[in-house]
């Protein structure tokens, strides 16, 4: 049975890691361009007949009169082209960037999890600190899961319940609901307003694909381990019994706590974005 203390300590959020892979590719509005209107072609003119010209009759001699100066005539100023429209600025307020998520899978499950405010400076932060081996809970994208962290205990040890595992299912899936090549049509449309705030909140001699390529890769890096999995807890916290568990990043330990099958559906996701980025 889980122990409803020790519930509460656990201090590793794997949905907000989720976030940032669900988010890991972008970061704009995908706009579907109406085609252009096919030109109309334009009649061919019908010759014009042929007509008879009369035979000039002799003219009558007429004396001429003087000529009287043209008065002048008053040609209108033309009308100048009318200039080309603004294009329209890129709408990255948090509902458009949502919005634009939510098409790109299912949308009324990606509705459920994805938090309403301040998104594309979250995915910047995000992105930053996993490329970083960190985690920033405080820019999380997803809303946390309802149900608890759960461990179980035999053999005198603690040990990860399957039912945590279970908790991240539904991020999980919406993920793979995603499309790849939306999810990448819409980073390369934000990408601008992206860079902008790499600018602000990362380091200066970097770029942000590069941010991107990072941070996938370490999560990429994350080792498959059996399970059980093995925990203790202090005050605060639960940590892996393997010290070689323990020795990983945040990030990494996130990951591993979604479960064997979660993680590997993740990095089947991560692998296709990454390959779809190097083909770009």
């Amino acid at each position: 049975m889980a122990d409803s203390e020790s519930t509460k300590k656990n201090s590793l959020l794997p949905y907000a890691l989720i976030g940032g892979v669900l988010l890991i590719a972008l970061a704009a509005l995908f706009f579907w361009q109406s085609g252009a209107k096919a030109p109309v072609e334009q009649p061919k003119p019908l010759p014009k007949p042929e007509v008879q010209q009369p035979q000039p009759q002799p003219e009558p001699d007429i004396v001429p009169e003087p000529e009287m100066p043209a008065e002048p005539v008053e040609r209108p100023e033309p009308t100048p082209a009318p200039e080309p429209e603004p294009a329209e600025p890129l709408d990255v307020s948090d509902g458009a960037v949502k919005t634009a998520v939510l098409e790109t899978g299912s949308y009324e499950a990606l509705a459920r999890l994805i938090v309403d405010d301040d998104l594309l400076r979250r995915f910047v932060v995000f992105s930053n600190n996993l490329a970083n081996k960190e985690v920033a809970p405080s820019h999380r994208v997803l809303q946390p899961p309802q149900q608890e962290f759960r461990v179980y205990r035999q053999a005198g040890k603690e040990w990860i319940d399957t039912a945590s595992y279970k908790r991240y299912t539904p991020y999980v899936e919406a993920l793979e609901s995603m499309e790849t090549e939306q999810l990448l049509a819409l980073y390369e449309v934000y990408k601008p307003a992206i860079n902008e705030i790499f600018a602000e909140v990362g380091d200066s001699s970097s770029d942000f694909d590069g941010v991107l390529e990072e941070a996938i890769n370490h999560l990429l890096d994350t080792p498959e381990v059996p399970v059980p999995v093995e925990v203790s807890t202090d005050s605060v916290m639960y940590k892996y019994t393997d010290e070689r568990l323990e020795s990983l990043s945040a990030p990494q330990k996130q990951l591993l706590r979604t479960g064997p099958e979660n993680m590997r559906l993740i990095k089947a996701k991560l692998r296709e974005i990454r390959d779809a980025l190097a083909q770009q």
